[in-house]
């Protein structure tokens, strides 16, 4: 379904509250003005030529406004490959990766008009798998090896240059380069130099054992984003040695960064509306129709550090800036922020400073882009999933997804 709101609304306390009152809470909005002017920073810090690769498990809900803006699209599952044909993104554009790949998703993926950007293969098992459907389908299928960090993933240098060998022998294999990613929130760029130290020795080793140029690298460098109070950091000083460190690898292939979390966390805010207010014990606890169900910055991080979080109002609709006298009923108080589960564990905000707080206002939390709306325990409790709202360049929003009752899913069959 979709439903628009007047052009020029913009994301302000005042936006924010109209799209609250005309669509409802909770609900997820994301701004692909702020999206786009992300992606166009990220490309004036990158070093010229240096491609972007988005990771769509941070935010499926935006691809069709990222498929455009970035080169290519990393789909893990056959769920997301099903979103891509869904919103027709461009075969040429979609890495098809993730640990366990089964032989129907391959041939979905072999099965498009043209190939995919690339196949990754994580084991020599999934080198047999894939080279088996290439047969099958008598076609030539462009390969990305998978390093691992040390984990479940890929495979260890040794192991690489094996598949790699057995690769360049196989007519129905194009051998593209090789995919790393370590994780996520790195903030160390020591850690960042070391890892892309032991990819440019690995690929330079390459060319030596094999006489074979690597002509790609894909690398997950692990953006961090600042999500609570006390994250802040030189982001343009960061990014700035991070172009050094890729400008200076000896191996001078083709680069593209995976990015997920950090391309897309800025564009989103989550709206959640406080249904109950009340003082136990002397703490005082806002109760929302929202919850941790539905927001998840990093980890286990909520509730023990301040997220971003504001009031856009009071209820009634007395603007949230109208800041009360001291001493009044409406003086500023450290209120928990609780969700609607039935668990002790559903706590946003704890001991948040809110000036007169009261039922029915509107929280607004703030870089919910990434991940908040693709991962967490939506079924529990079997609460409806929270509306999606997508607001494009000329500030009209639009519905994407209204809110979905999860029951039918958590329900046995007759």
């Amino acid at each position: 379904m979709n439903v628009t709101v007047p052009a020029g609304l913009g994301m302000d306390d005042a936006g924010l509250l109209r799209l609250a009152r005309d669509f409802g809470t909770p609900s997820y909005v994301f701004d692909v003005r702020v999206l786009a002017d992300r992606v166009a920073y990220l490309r004036e810090m990158l070093p010229e030529g240096v491609g972007l690769c988005f990771a769509m498990k941070a935010n499926t809900f935006v691809l069709p406004e990222l498929v455009s803006l970035v080169d290519r699209i990393e789909a893990c599952s056959p769920g997301e490959l099903r979103i891509c044909e869904r919103m027709q993104v461009p075969a040429g554009a979609v890495v098809v990766s993730g640990v366990h790949k089964d032989a129907q998703t391959v041939d979905a993926a072999l099965r498009w008009p043209e190939m995919p950007a690339a196949v990754t293969v994580e084991s020599r098992a999934q080198m047999d798998l894939v080279l088996d459907r290439a047969r099958a389908h008598r076609a030539c299928v462009p390969l990305l090896l998978r390093l691992t960090s040390g984990n479940q993933f890929g495979v260890d240098a040794g192991e690489l240059k094996q598949l790699a060998c057995r690769a360049l022998d196989d007519p129905h294999a194009d051998l593209r380069g090789v995919q790393f990613f370590s994780g996520t929130q790195k903030t160390s760029l020591k850690r960042i130099g070391r890892e892309l130290s032991r990819v440019d020795r690995l690929l330079s080793e390459m060319a030596d054992e094999l006489g074979w140029e690597a002509p790609e690298l894909e690398y997950g460098p692990g953006l961090p984003v600042a999500y609570f109070a006390g994250d802040a950091f030189d982001e343009t000083a960061f990014l700035a040695e991070l172009a050094g460190l890729l400008e200076g690898m000896a191996w001078r292939g083709h680069v593209t960064l995976e990015v997920g979390r950090s391309m897309v966390a800025s564009c989103g805010t989550y709206l959640t509306r406080v249904e109950d207010a009340k003082e136990n014990a002397g703490a005082r606890y806002a109760i929302v129709d929202g919850g941790m169900h539905h927001l998840a910055y990093y980890g286990q991080s909520m509730a023990m550090r301040q997220p971003p979080c504001r009031l856009l109002s009071q209820a009634g609709g007395a603007p949230a800036d109208e800041a009360p006298a001291a001493g009044s009923d409406l003086a500023s108080e450290a209120w928990n922020i609780c969700g609607s589960l039935c668990t002790a564990n559903d706590l946003l905000a704890k001991q948040m400073p809110i000036a007169g707080l009261r039922t029915g206002d509107v929280l607004a939390f703030g870089t919910a882009g990434a991940y908040c709306a693709t991962e967490g325990i939506s079924l529990f409790l079997s609460r409806d999933l929270p509306r999606v709202l997508v607001v494009d360049r000329s500030g009209e929003a639009r519905l994407v997804r209204d809110a979905l009752p999860t029951d039918p899913l958590n329900s046995p069959t007759p």
